[in-house]
């Protein structure tokens, strides 16, 4: 089955904040698209707080595919704060967090925008 390129809008706002929507059909090779687009954006203007609104339909990318992305990408996005909201369902959000995390991100996933839009400003209520 051809998975259809994603469509990726990338635009920024006030304090630093890089803001992109991402559509199409959920798969690994989409995923790279995304955050590769994502970390040339950082990399020819620094953000350093990321909302990412992950509108792809499609089974969820599996641990080794989380890994191996994060260990691509991971390295080029610097200390960047990720919101991560994926709309349409959480599916392996473990896999996700867990992997970023291990590779010093500080991400989070969620399934609301205002909540994450809120995470990035402010922190974590126990923070």
């Amino acid at each position: 089955m051809r998975h259809e390129d994603p469509a990726i809008d990338v635009s920024r706002q006030a304090g630093g904040l890089l803001y992109v929507r991402v559509r199409g059909t959920a798969s690994f090779d989409n995923a790279v698209a995304y955050w590769n687009a994502i970390a040339d954006a950082i990399e020819d203007r620094p953000a350093q707080l990321l909302l990412l609104i992950d509108e792809l339909r499609g089974p969820a990318m599996s641990e080794a595919q989380w890994k191996q992305l994060v260990a691509e990408i991971g390295p080029r996005l610097g200390q960047l704060r990720i919101a991560h909201v994926k709309p349409h369902g959480l599916d392996t959000v473990e896999y996700c967090v867990l992997s970023a995390m291990g590779a010093g991100l500080d991400a989070r996933v969620f399934e609301d925008e205002r909540m994450a839009s809120l995470w990035l400003r402010y922190g974590s209520p126990e923070t």
